[in-house]
């Protein structure tokens, strides 16, 4: 129906893998402690990229103590509606080197997966918009805005400051965010909910200063001790979380099996599963615990001495219609309930990021599934997301009438944050030809324009 915008992808789909790759050799790692710079480069050659399709107006936009964000546009007519195409240029740092099989950023393809630090997440969002762009042609059916982040993977720490100072610049009657995946490889995702996320630091405090563990063992107890038992207490028997008055929901839709999640994680043999209900609703509808980190004596230092302090960071995810405040306030209130011995337990609240549900009721989610048909040859799978995007909030509070709608390219195998990530080149084509077909039909719909 659309060969034209089909030919068009295939046609440029090298030059698209190429700029891919060239993305990936950037270590655009935006985390405390790595080198900015990269960061900077990393924008500079986004910016090329997007003179490259010929988007105009193409500029860094740039906040004090902020890593770069890049813009430009291309305006099709007064008349048409405007499209917002987001992505983010930073990566997560790339851990141990000794759990990669390549380096992490040398993109090397093995069995039709391309290989390497943000080849899914989300440099993969980038290509895929700017593929779009040139399947489109020089006379796009919709204006075109690029706002390609570099601050999504230290939690957008800035994004309300360059909605702020770039309102109108970035205001959009369509927002299409490409940092999300799909259901499986050949099987387009159409991301509809958003778990929220709140953390804290929990220090537990057994006495003033260290005392010898012979003569005061077995009388007074050590702080890692009373840590690990005030941890224990977020969880039920069965790995649910205990923590009273939390919402708790049922996901609509196809569930997973836990074959295909095993394949996706790769549990150490015997390891089970813990809560209750389907997996998808634990994984997009129920509240899940993790302890991110314990800080105490590192092994290497261990002397025979009761431990007087410990501290670990617990995070919490939150489904739709939790209130981020209040479960804090819940989770603060059950560790405090479950510190054993009379100990001092200090806590500080970190983070707080509220869970979102969209609204895909809208004729640009219309267009986006006839263009993922067609596109990838399989219907969308409207789908949940465990994990967390804060900024989703952020542009829907600031654009209430702009529909927001959460699309990628990357799957649950992609192992995105962790090592080996990947991403399947077949579904960057098939996500590209989607696109732009649903582009084509927002502007002939002209969205009540």
């Amino acid at each position: 129906m659309h060969e034209d915008i089909r030919n068009a992808v295939q046609e440029d789909l090298d030059l698209t893998r190429s700029e891919l790759e060239a993305m990936i050799e950037i270590p655009s790692v935006s985390a405390p402690g790595y080198d900015a710079a990269d960061v900077v480069r990393s924008a500079e050659f986004v910016a090329s990229l997007l003179r490259g399709v010929g988007l105009d107006g193409v500029r860094l936009l740039e906040l004090d103590d902020a890593h770069p964000a890049v813009y430009g546009e291309k305006v099709a007519s007064v008349d048409a509606p405007t499209v917002l195409l987001y992505a983010h240029h930073d990566v997560q740092p790339p851990g141990p080197s000794d759990q990669w099989e390549t380096d992490p950023f040398t993109p090397v393809e093995r069995d039709g997966r391309l290989y390497g630090r943000g080849s899914s997440d989300d440099k993969a969002g980038i290509a895929l918009h700017l593929g779009t762009v040139r399947a489109l042609g020089d006379n796009p059916p919709v204006n075109i805005k690029f706002f390609i982040e570099g601050e999504e993977e230290i939690g957008s720490r800035h994004l309300i400051d360059f909605l702020d100072a770039y309102a109108d610049l970035l205001a959009a009657d369509v927002i299409i965010i490409g940092d999300v995946g799909n259901w499986a490889p050949g099987v387009p995702g159409i991301t509809t909910s958003l778990r929220g996320l709140v953390d804290c630091i929990v220090t537990a405090r057994t006495m003033k200063y260290a005392v010898h563990s012979g003569s005061f063992g077995g009388v007074y107890p050590d702080a890692i001790a009373a840590l690990a038992r005030t941890l224990a207490g977020l969880h039920h028997d069965d790995g649910s979380v205990a923590v009273a008055g939390l919402v708790s929901d049922v996901a609509d839709g196809p569930d997973i099996t836990k074959e295909e999640l095993d394949g996706q994680v790769l549990p150490v043999a015997g390891a089970e599963l813990i809560g209750s209900g389907t997996l998808t609703s634990r994984m997009w509808r129920q509240p899940a615990i993790s302890v991110l980190a314990i800080e105490a004596v590192p092994l290497g230092e261990a002397i025979n001495q009761i431990v007087p302090e410990a501290r670990a960071k617990v995070s919490m995810r939150i489904p739709p219609g939790q209130d981020a405040q209040e479960a804090i306030d819940a989770l603060i209130a059950h560790l405090r309930a479950s510190a054993p011995w009379g100990i001092e337990l200090d806590i500080e609240q970190g983070s707080t990021g509220e869970a979102f549900e969209l609204d895909t009721s809208g004729p640009a989610y219309d267009a986006y599934r006839t263009g993922m048909l067609e596109g990838y040859g399989a219907a969308a799978v409207e789908m949940g997301v465990g994990g967390s995007i804060p900024f989703v909030a952020a542009f829907s509070e600031r654009y209430p009438d702009a529909e927001v709608l959460l699309v990628g390219v990357a799957d649950p195998s992609s192992r995105y944050h962790g090592p080996n990530e990947s991403l399947e080149l077949a579904d960057l084509e098939s996500a590209i030809v989607a696109q732009a077909i649903a582009l084509t039909q927002i502007g002939s719909g002209r969205l009540g324009c």
